[in-house]
Parts: C-alpha cells; structure tokens; sequence
C-alpha cells in the first residue's frame, strides 16, 4: 500500500516513520524544510511537494495545526482533492473544527474520494510507541479500510459517529484535559507551598481519589516525572498554543449547540494568560508557571 503523509511535526513525524516500520510504501511531505531534513534524516521519503507526495497514494494522512491549513491542503482550485485518485482514502488525523470536517468529507465524496476524520489522543510518546487512541468520523465502511493503517499507529480506535463526530469528541476529551492539567497544577503548587516533597504528594494524589493521567504520564513539574516535558524544559511535547486552539474550538462548539461549559471558558482563558506570557510554544503542562506566579 502506498501511503501519503502530510505534516512531519512532533505527532505526524513519528506516526509516518511507525507506517513506514510497517512496511508501507511512505511518501511525505511539510512545509517545514527542517521537519523534512529531521525525518528525512530518519529515513523517510521527502516528495518535493504535498501534490507530488499523493502522486499514485492509496491512502493520503494529514497532520496540520489548525482548520485553515487542512481547507488550504484539501479544498479550492489547486487542492489535493483535484490531484488524489478517485477511490483513494483520505485520513484527517488533525485536531480542527467538527464543521471543516465535514466539509472536506463533502467534498471528497464530489471527487469519489472517501474521507475520515480521524485526530488522535496520547501524545508524542504515545505518537512514538505507536500507541495513540484514534476517535473516527466517518461510515463504518471506510473506518474497516483504514483501521489496518491506523493499527499501526494506534492501539485504540473507536468510531465516535458520522462525519465530525470525531472531532467532536477530540475537542471534549482535550477541554477535559485541559481543565485536569490546570487542577493539577494548582494542587502540586499549593503543597509544594506548604513544605510538601511534590514527588511525594503526587505520588498520593495518584493512589488516591485525585488520581488523573497527568499524575500519571505528565506531571507539570520540572524534576517529578523524568519523562514529562516539565523535565525537559517544557520542550516538545504538546505546545499551549495548541491547547488553547482546541480550548478555543470547544467553545466555538459549546456556543453553537447552547452547551455550557464554564470551566472550560475558563481554562481557555487561563491558557491564553499564559501564551501571552510568552509560553506560546512551550507543552501545555507549563502552565503551572503561571499558577505558581499568581500564588506570589
């Protein structure tokens, strides 16, 4: 199977080069020349450009930050879907709004192309190991075409509904984990405050009723869990400006169906104080900078 793979970043990258260990016929591409060098390096074929990558493609994958970049790839005169053969399969694994989705599905179906969406959960260890959760938007027919592709990805596939429905469930599952993160945070802050070994009152927390994935796999502070970003100068991992995004999607979506959600307003809010602070680019568990500069 010939696969096409758009967007080498810290998720898209490792997913590739765990397509191409699979044996699949890889060819890539982004707009990045250092991401091309960097997996190139790895061993992945770079197209010289995303129309030559999905050249004679079975399956076409998309890795983009935001809704306008997947629009920009897919759709319009000179979008992928003109260039893409006829019965191939496009896989969105972006996180973008429910209503892009669509309209991409829509569209593909005008080419005789079958699009999912199909944004993932775990992320960049989980984008390594090869254990990411995928929630897919699409029919049943063409989530059983991609689920071979996406077992070499992923551990967990559900299909979340028709199409959208997975990002739908993408941007509940990040508000939730946006609001745990800053819940987190605030508590290791407030013991550590007190006098409290933060290993420790982890540790408890963990074992205990307040027990949550980030005391798990991605404790926010520097020296606790040697695996998380925190531990690595907040480098890599999932950047805030990308958790604000999908915070800012969440509540697009809640406003459009009338659903309240104030915790989830205000954890965006919290996430946009700490971007302008200039932690833009920094993984998302760096909140807790912002939460200790406010106990003063």
């Amino acid at each position: 199977m010939k696969i096409a793979f758009i967007g080498l970043g810290n998720m898209g990258g490792p997913m590739a080069l765990n397509l191409q260990k699979a044996g699949h016929a890889l060819s890539a591409f982004d707009l990045s020349a250092e991401a091309c060098r960097k997996f190139g390096a790895d061993g992945l074929p770079i197209a010289a450009s995303a129309a030559a990558a999905v050249e004679g493609a079975d399956v076409v994958i998309s890795m983009l930050p935001a809704s306008a970049h997947v629009e920009g790839l897919y759709l319009g005169s000179d979008g992928l879907l003109g260039r893409i053969a006829p019965g191939a399969l496009v896989i969105d694994s972006s996180t973008i709004a429910a209503a892009t989705s669509r309209k991409v599905a829509e569209a593909g179906a005008a080419h005789g192309i079958a699009v999912i969406d199909a944004p993932v959960s775990g992320g960049t260890g989980g984008a390594i190991a090869g254990t990411l959760t995928f929630m897919v938007g699409g029919s049943e027919a063409d989530l059983e075409r991609a689920r071979p592709v996406l077992e070499k990805m992923g551990s967990n596939i559900f299909h979340a509904g028709a199409a959208g429905a997975g990002q739908t469930a993408k941007i509940c599952n990040n508000m939730l984990l946006g609001i745990l993160m800053i819940g987190t945070s605030e508590a290791i802050a407030l013991g550590v405050a007190n006098g409290l070994d933060p290993k420790v009152l982890s540790e408890i927390m963990r074992r205990s009723s307040g027990g949550n994935w980030a005391l798990e796999k991605y404790n926010p502070l520097p020296g606790v869990m040697d695996t998380a970003p925190a531990s690595k100068g907040y480098a890599g991992g999932f950047g805030t400006d990308l958790m604000l995004k999908d915070l800012g999607l969440a509540q697009e979506n809640a406003a459009a169906v009338r659903a309240s959600t104030p915790l989830g307003g205000l954890a965006r809010n919290l996430y946009a104080a700490h971007s302008l602070g200039g932690n833009g680019a920094l993984d998302f568990s760096s909140v807790i900078k912002l939460v200790q500069a406010r106990q003063g």
